[in-house]
């Protein structure tokens, strides 16, 4: 190895820089769990909790239901579901079988789940009752064959007060049956609990996940048992303070998104802990919970410790049970930091990665040196390198900025039916991350910049050139180009800049009510600003780093 691993100098004590990954899918990683800590809670849903024995049998019962359905190995079983014990349930009946899960953002809109479920060739979808006219509209234009409606309350412990209520419209509904239409709840009631033989084999497909966006720039994240299960123990190692079967987690991170599913569900299912779910991440539910179930472990993108920093009754907490704060998508301003350690001195780590990479690559040593800025060192049995922007293969020396690239037993295996996406980003097993970094003296990681210009609002990815794409089609714009602006709260927002058709009048209003009806929520421009021209080169291709550079000029800011 022509590079030098600076960072495992800067390890914890007592963290090791190679570990013996082992050999264990994750339903087989549950049921040893249950057999170690049989009546220790897996689940926290508002109140209602599930122990380890129980949430194996309920796995047990819903695998046999999908082999009844006639789901098989490989199958691909779509997810269309927020923090729920459903979602849990099912993802691991899914890999008991044999079957792939497809985690998809329930905040999607139609055109970007119907492109996702149709590139996966999904067959079953997994959904609330909430989405089921959605659901229906999808199987017209999809591959999807049968429908499995949850609703919110299944797990609720009612008739008892709730620790969130539930608005009406979230209560049970009853849904017509309907061909290959069937109820999450009726489908447990017809099988039983005993053992189903794990069919998940370690160097086959466990998961695809989206990298975002749509049709030309999303794809699907091919991700196996062997990789899951690999970056799941890295990261328990690197939690080092956590105890197997003692501990719990805030599931703020949502499940669909590789953070949750490797870092809160597949952690905690590997230790024993329990999950703490929050099916809706707003400041008011997580202060609720963290008071009621004290988690060990308060997980969240910078966003969400700015609204709970800005809340009394957050500061206000008796956070003597909260081992760590974790962070991810961006690192944490240095006053969200002080902030936060004013509450409680513990560790704060920050995460970083990518969903190639299943997806955690680095995190801030627990119980080492917390550099400001940075997003720590890379995890046991990783490599890290940075290398040229020109040609991707010149290495850069400590300090030097480039191109991040990743090596370990995490790096997916490719793209789904892309060979020629996967050929670009793979290469001798270094993954291409399209981040600008730099590595410092002590092996910690800076990410400075983005190679391509992916916005990330708020924890979200959001791709630009979609955004651009969605705008096009609008018979008043003759140009627009979207770029990401600074953002105190969301971190980073979405800007567009726009060229009318001569002889047209636009406003703002027009152009958000478009994109509202074609984009996630999160995804619609918060700043338009109407331009004469865009700056191009020499063939008419729209420089977006220029634009970017004269908004920053423009907002009086620095690089």
């Amino acid at each position: 190895m022509s590079f030098e691993r600076l960072w495992h100098k800067s390890y914890a004590p007592g963290i090791p820089a190679e570990i013996e990954i082992e050999q264990i899918t994750l339903p087989e990683i549950l049921t040893r769990t249950t057999n170690r800590f049989p009546d220790n809670l897996a689940l926290i849903y508002m109140g209602k909790k599930i122990t380890y024995w129980e949430l194996e049998g309920l796995v047990n019962r819903f695998a046999r239901a999908l082999m009844g359905l006639g789901v098989k190995a490989g199958d691909k079983v779509a997810m269309l579901l927020p923090n729920v014990p459903q979602m849990v349930i099912a993802s691991y009946a899914t890999y008991r079988i044999g079957a792939v899960t497809v985690m998809n953002n329930p905040l999607y809109t139609e055109r970007e789940l119907e492109y996702q479920l149709n590139d996966s060739d999904s067959t079953v979808l997994i959904t609330l009752d909430l989405l089921f006219p959605r659901a229906l509209k999808l199987r017209e234009n999809t591959k999807i064959e049968k429908i499995i409606t949850c609703h919110i309350n299944d797990y609720l412990p009612f008739p008892k007060k709730q620790l969130v209520p539930v608005l009406k419209k979230d209560m049970h509904r009853k849904i017509e049956p309907t061909d290959g239409v069937h109820e999450f709840m009726d489908l447990m009631k017809d099988y039983p609990g005993e053992p189903v033989e794990n069919a998940a084999k370690w160097e086959e497909l466990g998961t695809l996940m989206y990298t975002g966006g749509t049709t030309g720039v999303s794809k699907g994240v091919m991700l196996t048992h062997a990789n899951i299960s690999s970056n799941t123990q890295q990261l328990r190692v690197w939690f080092s303070d956590l105890e197997d079967g003692k501990d719990s987690e805030l599931a703020v991170f949502p499940f669909f998104h590789s953070a949750g599913y490797t870092g809160v569900m597949n952690l905690t299912i590997y230790s024993g802990n329990t999950d703490i779910l929050v099916p809706r991440p707003e400041p008011g539910v997580i202060i609720e919970m963290i008071e009621k179930f004290k988690p060990s472990l308060v997980p969240g993108v910078p966003t969400i410790f700015v609204g709970l920093l800005n809340s009394e009754k957050f500061r206000n907490l008796d956070f003597s049970c909260v081992k760590a704060f974790a962070a991810g998508a961006a690192p944490l301003a240095v006053d969200t930091i002080k902030q936060i350690k004013s509450l409680a001195s513990v560790p704060i780590v920050n995460v970083y990665g990518l969903t190639e990479i299943s997806p955690m690559g680095t995190a801030t040593p627990w119980g080492g040196e917390e550099k400001v800025g940075t997003v720590g060192v890379p995890l046991p049995n990783t490599d890290l390198k940075i290398v040229d922007l020109e040609t991707g293969e010149k290495e850069m020396a400590q300090g030097e900025t480039g191109e991040v690239l990743f090596k370990g037993p995490q790096v997916m295996k490719g793209y789904y039916k892309k060979p020629e996406e996967t050929a670009k980003a793979l290469k001798d097993g270094w993954v291409s991350t399209g981040d600008i970094g730099f590595l410092d003296e002590d092996g910690y990681l800076t990410i400075v910049d983005r190679k391509k210009d992916m916005i990330v609002a708020s924890g979200y990815n959001i791709y630009p050139n979609e955004v651009d794409e969605i705008l096009f089609e609008h018979p008043k714009i003759l140009e627009a180009c979207t770029i990401g602006v600074p953002d105190e709260y969301r971190g980073e927002s979405v800007k567009t800049y726009i060229v009318v058709k001569p002889g047209e009048a636009l406003t703002k209003e027009e152009v958000i009510g478009h994109c509202k009806a074609k984009l996630a929520a999160y995804k619609v421009p918060k700043e338009i600003e109407f331009i004469d021209e865009l700056p191009k080169t020499a063939v008419g291709k729209i420089l977006r780093r220029e634009l970017k550079e004269l908004d920053r000029k423009k907002r009086g800011g620095s690089a």
